[in-house]
């Protein structure tokens, strides 16, 4: 996969504008730059005499906001390249690219009041911002092509153990009496790992009546799966799993007899037979 203009676009903008701000900060501050210019909280770069207690404190807490934001923008930033494979080198977020030339203005004309630097500050922060929600939607796009690439449903969800009850009419094991059974269950040793059979994004993580703690992957066009009983939930609401990612530990929550995983696929929210999928070969 490749990224799009839209892709090298936003991030080129992110940094000019980190880049533009950190400069313009140290300007204003009438002081040069010893060091990398990316420690926005040193002091070292602001005369804590030329400004008031509340003043400095606004300061620093702008640039502690800020700071943040281009933290979570980095590790966005270095996602969408990894999941592009783009080399290291070429696209680095956790360094500031090369720049410089020749300085046309004096720095008398940088100078500005505080009030007006802390605005521009605000402006900038909202600015990142919106940055940031452009890269999480692209992000997103990303990942949703990952997903449609690999949301073929096969395979067991666990490796190893053995398959010890099938979809239909059985006895039910607390009553003793026929019961529909709406899924198959694989037996084995509590705590080993459970899988996603299918590339997706969770829609349950949690514990539900009967299932014990439950996690649910919705695939797309219509198809979800549901692996019930386990010990331990690795994956909560809303993350995006590969296929054979665990996702779980076996256990024995809800109503169960022992260690095993209940799976279930259903079509349109509808339980089908997940034996044909079990079996089905890989793409």
């Amino acid at each position: 996969m490749t990224l799009n203009k839209l892709h090298w676009l936003s991030a080129i903008t992110v940094f000019a504008l980190i880049s533009g701000f950190v400069v313009h900060l140290i300007f204003s501050a009438d002081d040069v730059p010893q060091a990398v210019p990316y420690a926005l909280n040193s002091p070292a770069k602001i005369d804590p005499r030329q400004l008031t207690e509340p003043q400095l404190t606004a300061l620093t807490m702008k640039l502690a906001e800020l700071q943040s934001q281009v933290l979570r923008l980095n590790a966005l930033g270095d996602r969408l390249a990894s999941e592009a494979s783009i080399p290291e080198n070429e696209f680095n977020f956790q360094q500031l690219p090369p720049s410089g030339g020749p300085m046309l203005q004096s720095e008398n004309h940088y100078k500005k009041p505080l009030a007006e630097l802390l605005t521009e500050i605000s402006t900038l922060e909202e600015s990142l911002l919106h940055e940031e929600n452009q890269l999480t939607t692209l992000e997103s796009l990303t990942l949703g092509h990952h997903i449609e690439s690999s949301s073929y449903l096969s395979g067991r969800p666990m490796i190893g153990g053995w398959l010890s009850s099938y979809y239909g009419v059985r006895k039910d094991p607390f009553s003793g009496k026929a019961a529909i059974h709406k899924g198959v269950d694989f037996a084995g040793k509590e705590g080993a790992a459970i899988i996603a059979t299918a590339s997706g994004v969770v829609s349950w993580a949690s514990d539900r009546y009967g299932y014990g703690q439950l996690i649910e992957i919705n695939h797309g066009r219509g198809l979800k799966t549901r692996y019930g009983h386990n010990k331990n939930l690795l994956v909560k609401v809303g993350d995006v799993v590969s296929k054979g990612q665990i996702i779980a530990r076996m256990g024995s929550t809800g109503r169960s007899t022992g260690p095993h995983v209940h799976y279930e696929i259903l079509r349109n929210n509808a339980q089908i037979d997940p034996i044909k999928f079990v079996y089905r070969k890989a793409k």
